[in-house]
């Protein structure tokens, strides 16, 4: 008999879905590109509209039953074909780059235990040893999930407390620590001769990364013993997580100067809390972060191989990939997946790309299927005729064009040229399924502009 779950359970699924890696990575990602006036408008906005995109994604669970497929079907139900096929894509991508960062963090995590100045073996995670190393680690949990192997409510228990054990261990311990004189230091960040606005803007897609998977509380809503819980439940995840991540960045600071902060190796929560406890708070850093996600990696690896799966049953993406095996896994979609993973492994070995770089590929992805959940509670407001929808719709869709607005030409521009592929994908997937309607007028210029703007963007990106 399928248990139901309650608020508390609830709860730590959608905060597990959302504090992964990155927040062992925060002090540092975020020194690099704001002071801490910079952070905490940033945070300030960010939780304002992460908090409305969630009672957003929760109002079209409710509104819309019919559409069980998660985002792609919002876009696709309130925009079109294309519109539904670049949200399909732009999640997959995100998933993709996102199992990928996993795999990088943990082996620069591992370098913490087998790495010295003189010999270096894992590196940032983007050596010869992490690529085999990670490779290895992919195919093990491919061939797991092609077994059926499901997460189970424990192994998501162990992870939630993987995290939240050395989380809550450095907060306690860098509040002991924490000086006022080092915070206030630079605190609009003059030396880093940056606008404290363009600070703010360079922080939105780190603060974005770290709440990807809100969307978690669609997902696990059919299962809640009481529907009303879910959307608490998303909530108490979002502020938790919220504070959370606002006392890491902000106490962070407050230990180190903000230069030498930004210069610290990732995990950077490991040499942080080796300064304040001595050695043993890498290991604890280090562990806590590779159990972690470890413990979080087969349930996204789920997750990316379900989207083509989902796409292909709406016949938006190649009929191929429908196909499931005797486990009811969807072997081709999974197959799919974890070859665009194991290619992407070997491009980060070869340009010595490291965890930041992803996030920022991962982060711009997501962009325009979150933009699109908002957009589509607006239509569904307009077309309700009601006034209180709007309320939460719009704020939620300005935070999305903010969002695209803050992440700058060039990351838009780099967007452009990941949903070139996508765009041929999706006419071969088209010739396949007879009797489809034609395209509207807006959606054949949609695409054009896709695959026609790669060609200057991608010239772009190579003279910048």
């Amino acid at each position: 008999m399928n248990k139901k779950l309650g608020l508390m359970s609830l709860t730590a699924l959608v905060l597990s879905s959302m504090v992964g890696a990155g927040v062992f990575s925060l002090p540092q990602n975020m020194a690099e590109v704001a002071s801490p006036a910079a952070l905490i408008i940033g945070w300030i906005i960010t939780g304002i509209g992460i908090l409305f995109l969630a009672i957003s994604l929760l109002l079209l669970s409710r509104l819309r039953p019919d559409l069980d497929s998660g985002i792609f079907t919002y876009a696709k139900e309130g925009f079109g074909e294309f519109v539904g096929f670049c949200s399909a894509w732009g999640y997959w991508v995100c998933a993709v780059v996102a199992n990928v960062s996993y795999l990088v963090i943990v082996f620069a995590a591992l370098s913490f235990f087998t790495d010295t100045p003189e010999n270096i073996i894992f590196g940032d995670g983007n050596t010869a040893h992490a690529l085999i190393g990670e490779s290895i680690l992919l195919w093990v949990v491919h061939f797991l999930v092609l077994r059926g192997v499901q997460t189970a409510a424990s192994i998501n228990l162990m992870a939630t407390l993987a995290k939240l054990i050395p989380l809550g261990l450095f907060i306690v311990v860098a509040l002991l620590a924490f000086k006022k004189d080092i915070f206030t230091l630079d605190f609009t960040g003059i030396e880093m001769g940056v606008p404290v606005w363009d600070q703010v803007k360079n922080t939105m897609l780190i603060t974005l990364w770290v709440f990807i998977g809100i969307e978690g509380a669609v997902v696990v809503s059919a299962r809640a013993k009481n529907r009303r819980d879910v959307g608490l439940a998303t909530i108490l995840a979002v502020v938790t997580a919220l504070i959370i991540y606002i006392l890491v960045t902000l106490l962070s600071q407050g230990l180190v100067s903000q230069s030498d902060l930004a210069a610290m190796r990732n995990p950077s929560m490991a040499p942080l809390l080796v300064q304040l406890i001595g050695s043993f708070g890498e290991i604890i850093i280090a562990a806590g972060l590779i159990l972690s996600v470890c413990g979080a990696y087969l349930s996204w690896t789920i997750m990316a191989a379900e989207v083509p799966f989902i796409a292909s049953l709406h016949r938006s993406f190649p009929k191929q990939l429908s196909k499931q095996n005797k486990n009811d896994a969807p072997s081709s979609s999974l197959w799919f997946t974890n070859f665009a993973v194991q290619l992407s492994l070997i491009l980060i070995w070869l340009t010595g790309s490291s965890y930041n770089t992803l996030l920022t590929i991962a982060s711009e992805m997501i962009l325009v299927p979150y933009f699109l959940v908002g957009a589509f509670l607006i239509k569904v407001a307009l077309a309700r005729k009601s006034k209180a929808l709007l309320l939460i719709a719009i704020p939620a869709s300005v935070y999305g064009l903010w969002l695209l607005y803050a992440s700058g030409i060039v990351n838009l521009l780099l967007s452009v040229v990941l949903y070139a592929p996508g765009a041929l994908l999706f006419l071969y997937a088209r010739s396949q399924y007879k009797n489809k309607p034609p395209l509207h007028t807006s959606e054949k210029i949609m695409l054009s502009l896709v695959l026609f703007g790669a060609i200057p963007a991608l010239g772009y990106l190579a003279i910048n």
